[in-house]
């Protein structure tokens, strides 16, 4: 368009349009200012919260910088622990595993056990203790290697009757328990009727001893026999037989020929057979009955006490308190026992029984020449032979003696 034509054309006012296009223009541009006012608006205003969370696994962990404290209460993974309950008065006691208490329980109960096991014996033993009656039977003697234990079976009835006047009071049974230094235990039975020299006294048969001057005269009759120093001195009454071989249930006892005793009321088939406390006791005390006398009474009073020995190696009986208070209420009860003797001494003396009368132990008698010796006055009698026995009982002191049984006579 050439330049002059140009000008005059911009002149020249602009054509109106039709009333109606007029004010569609203006609504269309009315609302395109509001749009825009309402987008500006917007964007000064900050974004409102958002009403539903995206799902957690969609969302990364975010881990605090290394070093920087997290959240009060986070673990090193910044996360919570759970809370514990809550009850009425605040937060609930947290219980202690179940497990960790019947631990502890345990170790109570197993503490009460042991110390029961260790306060019941010593309790009975101190009990025992206060029970036992005492008597001043040792010489006061020098001492002599080992530990040596005089038994006595005291009886009231001579020959070992069971009914009768009372004659006066014997040593029925003598036995000489020795443990020494070294070797094997001896158990040997001294027969009431050998013919010894008695302190103070004519030579007698050793029983006698008892009847002349009670237990102190008995020891020292030993001591110069023996040449062994007595350091226990155990009187035990026939009583006392009858009530421990009861307390444990009776024996065991064996015997190779029939016996139908009137004195001592045995009566016995040939053979083994279980014996009460009564049975035991006529078994003990039958002499007449018996083919050797004097001698084979003392080999069937050693048997009963191996054979009690052997019944109290069943933890059965030997751990059992009633078991035990019976027989220390037995025991006791027919016991006398030098002063200075106590029940620990009697624990060991059984040791020694049961050691003795074991295949390592030795017993017998001394040696012995003869069973009828009548030197006058005292009827008939058994004859040691004076050297042998010396030397028999110098073999024990030493320990040297083979373990077995010495002059049996069969």
């Amino acid at each position: 368009m050439p330049p002059a034509k140009q000008y005059a054309s911009a002149q020249q006012p602009a054509s109106i349009p039709p009333r109606n296009s007029q004010a569609a223009a203006a609504q269309r541009q009315e609302a395109m200012q509001r749009n825009e006012a309402v987008q500006r608006q917007a964007a000064a205003q900050p974004a409102p919260a958002r009403t539903h969370a995206p799902q957690r696994q969609n969302r990364p962990t975010q881990m605090p910088p290394q070093g920087a404290p997290g959240p009060r209460g986070a673990n090193s993974h910044g996360q919570q622990p759970p809370r514990p309950p809550t009850g009425p008065h605040g937060p609930a006691p947290v219980a202690r595993p179940p497990r960790r208490r019947k631990k502890k329980t345990g170790r109570i109960i197993a503490l009460v056990i042991v110390l029961a096991l260790f306060a019941w014996p010593f309790g009975l033993m101190m009990w025992a203790n206060s029970k036992l009656n005492h008597v001043d039977a040792l010489s006061g003697a020098a001492n002599t290697p080992g530990t040596t234990y005089l038994i006595a079976g005291s009886d009231s009835r001579e020959d070992g009757t069971v009914g009768g006047n009372v004659k006066g009071a014997r040593a029925d049974t003598i036995m000489l328990l020795h443990v020494p230094k070294s070797g094997p235990s001896a158990l040997i039975s001294l027969p009431r009727d050998i013919y010894v020299p008695i302190p103070g006294h004519n030579s007698n048969k050793i029983n006698a001893s008892f009847s002349f001057g009670g237990p102190a005269l008995l020891v020292e009759t030993v001591e110069d026999l023996t040449g062994l120093t007595v350091d226990h001195y155990v009187e035990v009454g026939f009583s006392g037989v009858t009530g421990i071989v009861d307390a444990i249930g009776g024996v065991e006892l064996c015997l190779d020929y029939d016996v139908n005793d009137p004195q001592s009321e045995l009566k016995w088939e040939a053979g083994c057979h279980p014996a009460d406390g009564a049975t035991t006791l006529a078994f003990a005390r039958m002499r007449k009955a018996d083919p050797l006398g004097d001698i084979g009474r003392a080999q069937r009073q050693r048997q009963v006490i191996g054979a009690i020995s052997s019944s109290l190696k069943s933890p059965a009986k030997l751990l059992n308190p009633v078991t035990q208070t019976s027989m220390v209420k037995a025991g006791t009860g027919a016991l006398v026992v030098s002063e200075g003797t106590g029940f620990f001494d009697l624990g060991k003396m059984a040791l020694a029984f049961r050691s003795a009368n074991s295949k390592s132990g030795v017993t017998g008698t001394p040696p012995i020449t003869s069973l009828d010796y009548r030197p006058g006055g005292v009827g008939s009698a058994v004859q040691l032979d004076d050297a042998a026995t010396a030397q028999f009982f110098k073999d024990i002191a030493a320990g040297t003696l083979k373990p077995g049984e010495y002059n049996g006579l069969g």
